[in-house]
C-alpha cells in the first residue's frame, strides 16, 4: 500500500474484486478516492475481508485450488511488512462464513454457521475457542454494520437494496436502492456498492457523495474499512 496510503494512519477501503485474470483478489482505495491499487495476486480466491482496528493488519479467507468456490482457510497479512500467516480453527469446526476483530485488536473472530470462535491474533498463537457468552455480544458487532453510537440499528441486504434492521425486531425500512456490501464509514456514515460506484452516505443530515476512484476492478464485493488513526475505525 504504499504510495498510495500510509498504513494505519490515513483512512482507506479494502474489499475484494475480479482482477486481470477474472480471479478474486484484495484491492484498496483511500477513504478521498483516487487510483484503486491490487494488495493480494494470489492464484486462489480470497473472500471476507476485515481490517484490525489499528488498520495494519486485513484478515481474509482464501481458497486452496483455483476451482475452490468457497474460500475457508483464515490467513491474515500484514500491511507494513507483507508477511502472511495462515490461523486455524479447531479441527472439525466447520466452514467459516465471516471474520472480525476483538476493539483491542488482539483477537480474531470467526463465525461458523451459529457458532462464533475466538482465535488470538498473530504473531501471538493458541488454539481456537467457541466464545463466550459474555464475549458474544462484542464478536457478533464485529461482523455487523452498525449505525450510532450507540448503536440503533444495523444495515442489512434485502433482495437487491439495503434497510436498516433495529434491535425491537421490527420490519426493516430503507436504506439504499440497488446497493449492496454495505461497511461502516468511521463513526457517522456507511459505505456501499451501487453498479460500479462506491457511495457514501451520513447516518444523520446530509446527501449520499460518490467515492471519485480510478482503475475499480469487476465484481467489487467485501468491504472493510479503516477510518484513519484520529478515528476508531469499525466494520
Amino acid at each position: 500500500m504504499r504510495g498510495h496510503a500510509v498504513v494505519g494512519r490515513d483512512a482507506y477501503l479494502v474489499f475484494v474484486g475480479d482482477g486481470p485474470g477474472g480471479q478474486a483478489d484484495l484491492f484498496g482505495v483511500r477513504a478521498d478516492g483516487g487510483p484503486v491499487f491490487q494488495i493480494t495476486y494470489s492464484a486462489v480466491p480470497e473472500a471476507e475481508p476485515a481490517l484490525s482496528p489499528d488498520g495494519g493488519v486485513v484478515a481474509f479467507l482464501r481458497g486452496s485450488s483455483t476451482a475452490d468456490p468457497r474460500p475457508a482457510k483464515i490467513w491474515v497479512l500484514n500491511l507494513l511488512s507483507g508477511a502472511e500467516r495462515e490461523v486455524q480453527l479447531p479441527r472439525g469446526a466447520g466452514q467459516p462464513t465471516a471474520l472480525g476483530w476483538s476493539k483491542d485488536g488482539r483477537g480474531l473472530y470467526v463465525r461458523v454457521d451459529t457458532t462464533v470462535f475466538g482465535l488470538v491474533a498473530p504473531p501471538a498463537s493458541g488454539e481456537g475457542q467457541v466464545v463466550a457468552r459474555a464475549e458474544r455480544a462484542e464478536a457478533d458487532s464485529s461482523f455487523a454494520v452498525l449505525l450510532g453510537q450507540p448503536a440503533f440499528g444495523r444495515v442489512v441486504p434485502c433482495a437487491t437494496d439495503l434497510c436498516v434492521q433495529t434491535p425491537n425486531g421490527g420490519p426493516p425500512t430503507p436504506f439504499a436502492s440497488n446497493a449492496h456490501d454495505a461497511v461502516r464509514w468511521g463513526t457517522d456514515s456507511v459505505g456501499y456498492v451501487s453498479g460500479p460506484d462506491l457511495i457514501v452516505r451520513p447516518v444523520g443530515p446530509g446527501r449520499p457523495r460518490r467515492v471519485e476512484w480510478s482503475g475499480a476492478p469487476a465484481r467489487i464485493r467485501g468491504l472493510t474499512f479503516f477510518s484513519g488513526n484520529s478515528l476508531n475505525s469499525e466494520r
